[in-house]
């Protein structure tokens, strides 16, 4: 089991929220009123770890030694929501979303392959911790900046752990996980051909919900994101580069095999669907 190892190693990293956050070097001078606001859309995209995990454990129900991990990783996202929450209570109490806006991001995910999910959300994790590391470059109030540097480690741990449980399933379950993995990493890295950023929370999940059946569809301004990203923290071509270099790097790691490109992904992920007799379909964003 890998949950006993992780949750020491989790464990002895773990951040206190009053004692590790400088909050008394909060500067109101130097928090303008459109980075306010985005504390706010992050405060409620974060507590879709919630949903999240639902959908996980559900999915998940033959995986006790995975379901367990959950408990850290919902317990450390949650937190964090948290911890964003706290800073509008202390500076900006106007801003706080309600419960209500909270509750909004709660809804069922259709079930989908525990492998690709898997993959989807060690992905989402590699983009999330440069998308908060690009926010606290952003940002120039000290308190909040220090917020963004400490969730972008957590996320690029909770990456580390996934990362764990690919192995495990590749030793597990050998080219239906291999196949898995490089779909989706094929998929995630691909982002600069699409129209939307590629992150969970930004992904169609409930049919039957459509168009509201993504996380950022249902925050009070759905718009959000895109701005944010592109306006806001200006996550460019060079930052977007870094994030696939990753995805392709921790890819040939876990391959034992070089992927310089997504093409090169692709052209893997071909063979090995090949080796299942699942043809050759394209994977999603695939040249």
């Amino acid at each position: 089991m890998l949950y006993p190892e992780l949750f020491k190693q989790l464990e002895s990293v773990r951040w206190d929220m009053d004692k590790d956050i400088p909050w008394d070097k909060f500067d109101p001078a130097l928090l303008s009123e459109e980075q306010a606001q985005t504390i706010k859309m992050n405060a409620i995209t974060e507590w879709s770890a919630l949903p999240a995990t639902e959908m996980f454990l559900r999915d998940n129900r033959n995986d006790s030694d995975f379901s367990a991990f959950m408990s850290i990783w919902f317990f450390e996202e949650q937190k964090h929501s948290l911890v964003l929450i706290e800073y509008l209570k202390r500076f900006r109490p106007d801003l706080v979303p309600t419960e209500q806006e909270l509750h909004e991001v709660r809804f069922e995910f259709e079930p989908a392959p525990a492998l690709e999910t898997l993959m989807l959300h060690f992905c989402g994790e590699i983009r999330l911790n440069h998308w908060y590391r690009r926010a606290a470059e952003w940002h120039t109030e000290p308190v909040i900046k220090h917020i963004y540097t400490t969730l972008s480690q957590d996320e690029a741990r909770h990456g580390g752990a996934y990362l764990r449980y690919m192995k495990r399933a590749i030793n597990n379950f050998g080219n239906e996980a291999r196949a898995a993995f490089a779909k989706v990493g094929v998929l995630m890295a691909s982002a600069r051909r699409t129209a939307q950023a590629l992150h969970p929370t930004n992904l169609h999940v409930n049919k039957a919900l459509f168009p509201r059946d993504t996380i950022q569809s249902r925050l009070p301004n759905p718009e959000w994101l895109e701005h944010w990203l592109d306006t806001q923290i200006k996550f460019d071509a060079v930052w977007e580069t870094k994030v696939v270099e990753r995805i392709l790097h921790n890819m040939s790691l876990l391959m034992d095999r070089s992927f310089k490109t997504v093409q090169e992904l692709n052209r893997f992920r071909k063979e090995v669907q090949a080796t299942l007799g699942g043809g050759t379909t394209p994977a999603p964003g695939a040249a």
